[in-house]
């Protein structure tokens, strides 16, 4: 896969862009004015993967309580800042890693210019973050709702007002809740621009829905090379944000290391309770850091051929199953209520 060429960023000591690893984001959702609070949701989500996480900082008391989060913060800190220039000065003083503003609505040349300088002496970046729920009225009245060209006028206005007062170091969004209109802005975005991109689809769902939305949307954009960070925006537990974004990059083939999970669907050959199982297994590997693939196979048609093809795998048959570990059967007929700790056995045994 050729990835876009962007321009390099660098977030808190991670880099963005230039062809760096593509990175995942979340967002904590705990009140940023409790700095204990939002630092144990830090460290939760850094246990999980993620690389960058945003705070949002709506009043001077999220923003007071800012220089507490980042003596501690495990990962850089993005600062989420809407209509108040000042907070935005505030975060970038208080030593976070990016500021986050949307076009817009921090306000006049001069309130853009503040901002800027204040990144400026801290020497960090600034995301501009478009998304369709916040288009300027011009917009939506130029291009008659949201569109994919509103999406990305509203970025090149914002960017440009950044430029003009020497500030480039700069990362874009252009996010919609709808797929194809999300694919389409970024697919112009990458033509128009060269800064790093943050990739995802705003305010896709719940776990499932929003989960699957998000693999389509960012897998796309990805496939394609397009996207430098992503954010899997869940109405979940910010750590499925982290490990579905996580899970994306692999599917995608940017990312290595961790546990490839392989299981076949189930049909009138099964023989075990292969859908349980399945998700006995998946949880209980997910967490390795094991770059190995682990296949749960329901029968005898295609079981064997796949599970020798993994690393570690079971083979199903009527209540019972074989293991497999690099394509040779270690051990047979394993009574179906056993497959779990034997398998789990051989994994810890590290004989892959």
């Amino acid at each position: 896969m050729k990835r876009d060429e962007t321009r390099r960023i660098d977030v808190g000591g991670v880099a963005v862009g230039g062809g760096a690893p593509v990175t995942v984001q979340s967002m904590c959702n705990t009140d940023t004015r409790n700095a204990e609070m939002t630092l144990a949701q830090m460290r939760r989500l850094r246990a999980a993967g993620c690389d960058i996480i945003r705070v949002a900082v709506p009043d001077m008391a999220a923003a007071g309580a800012l220089p507490a989060i980042m003596a501690q913060a495990p990962m850089p800190v993005v600062a989420d800042i809407h209509f108040d220039y000042r907070l935005a000065v505030a975060a970038a003083q208080a030593g976070v890693s990016a500021v986050r503003i949307n076009p817009g609505n921090i306000g006049s040349k001069d309130r853009v210019r503040a901002v800027a300088d204040a990144c400026r002496e801290k020497g960090i970046p600034i995301r501009v973050g478009v998304n369709t729920g916040s288009l300027e009225k011009r917009l939506l009245e130029k291009y008659g709702g949201p569109t994919a060209e509103a999406l990305v006028d509203s970025a090149e206005g914002e960017l440009e007002a950044l430029y003009a007062v020497g500030f480039e170091d700069t990362a874009l969004s252009v996010k919609a809740s709808d797929v194809s209109l999300t694919v389409a802005a970024y697919r112009l975005a990458a033509e128009r621009f060269s800064c790093p991109l943050h990739v995802g689809v705003t305010e896709a769902g719940t776990s499932y829905g929003g989960l699957v939305n998000s693999a389509v949307g960012i897998g796309t954009l990805l496939m394609e090379g397009i996207g430098d960070t992503i954010r899997v925006s869940l109405t979940a537990d910010p750590v499925e944000e982290v490990r579905a974004g996580l899970a994306i990059l692999r599917a995608c083939g940017l990312k290595k290391g961790g546990v490839r999970f392989v299981s076949c669907p189930t049909c009138g050959r099964t023989r075990i309770d292969l859908i349980g199982l399945a998700k006995k297994v998946e949880a209980a590997v997910s967490g390795l850091d094991r770059d190995i693939t682990v296949a749960v196979m329901g029968c005898e048609v295609n079981g064997p051929g796949e599970a020798r093809e993994a690393d570690y795998g079971i083979a199903g048959g009527p209540g019972f199953g074989s293991l497999f570990v690099k394509g040779q059967v270690v051990k047979t007929k394993v009574p179906e209520d056993r497959l779990l700790d034997e398998l789990l056995t051989l994994i810890g045994t590290g004989q892959a």
